[in-house]
């Protein structure tokens, strides 16, 4: 027996093994870049979604560079965009059909908070995330409502429960297969705001704060959530974050009973 070719062997084996063990299970990327309002909250986001990456065994990049990685040949190793508080007109005509065929091409978008105050030129964008943001009022405690407990990141969360945040308020569903994750109630807030021309009174009976839906290809999640530094350091949030971030970038999901 050669003793050098068997403890080669070995080595090789115990050094794929433990490559298996440790694969992480899907790549993001986490576009942070801003043309507009910039949120507090970002580097707070950055870090809890890194820390995610930790807890869940996912890898993640982070960058505000559009011009670095909004290209074929970065999009196509990531099962995953992240849109972090992202605000404003922030892809050029090139970067926003890179992303397009990235999605097509049956990728995820995950969007937070203002990722709904992003790019409203862009329609194909608007029709991904559903609902664009209209206007809100002053950061408010109010009661949120439950509408799927069944999607991945939602079983933390009591079927009604009282959270801190600043309620955007969305013009008209861009698409008619949005499937409701998260409601608020208007009755437990005080919804009014007034921007001098743009005004706001809520949006009645049901007013979504989070969705998801098949995609032209892909999937997106979005969530309105996550204005506040401090709402990053609350680990139910922070599972509904991430419930999104892998039903997006694996499309599994899980339903009573599986």
């Amino acid at each position: 027996m050669d003793i050098g070719k068997l403890a080669k062997t070995l080595t090789l084996a115990a050094a794929f093994s433990a490559t298996s063990c440790f694969a992480q299970q899907f790549k993001a990327l986490l576009f942070t870049k801003t043309d507009g309002w910039h949120h507090d909250s970002i580097n707070a986001g950055v870090t809890a979604i890194q820390d995610l990456s930790k807890l869940h065994n996912f890898e993640v990049f982070w960058t505000e560079d559009a011009g670095r990685v909004m290209n074929d040949d970065w999009l196509k190793n990531y099962d995953v965009v992240i849109f972090l508080n992202t605000t404003g007109n922030i892809l050029n005509d090139e970067q926003q059909a890179a992303f397009e065929r990235y999605i097509q091409a049956g990728g995820g978008f995950a969007g937070i908070h203002s990722a709904s105050d992003t790019e409203y030129e862009w329609e194909w964008y608007t029709n991904m995330v559903g609902h664009m943001f209209h206007i809100h009022p002053a950061v408010q405690t109010a009661v949120m409502n439950v509408e799927d407990p069944n999607f991945p990141g939602m079983d933390r969360f009591a079927p009604r429960f009282i959270f801190t945040e600043e309620w955007y308020e969305f013009d008209a569903p861009r698409t008619d297969d949005l499937n409701y994750l998260l409601s608020v109630d208007e009755k437990t807030y005080k919804p009014e705001a007034n921007w001098g021309a743009k005004k706001g009174k809520g949006m009645g009976d049901f007013h979504p704060v989070s969705w998801y839906k098949e995609y032209d290809g892909g999937r997106a999640f979005y969530t309105a959530l996550g204005h506040m530094p401090a709402t990053y350091k609350d680990a139910d949030f922070m599972h509904h974050v991430y419930g999104g971030i892998y039903w997006a970038a694996t499309g599994n999901s899980f339903t009573a009973g599986d």
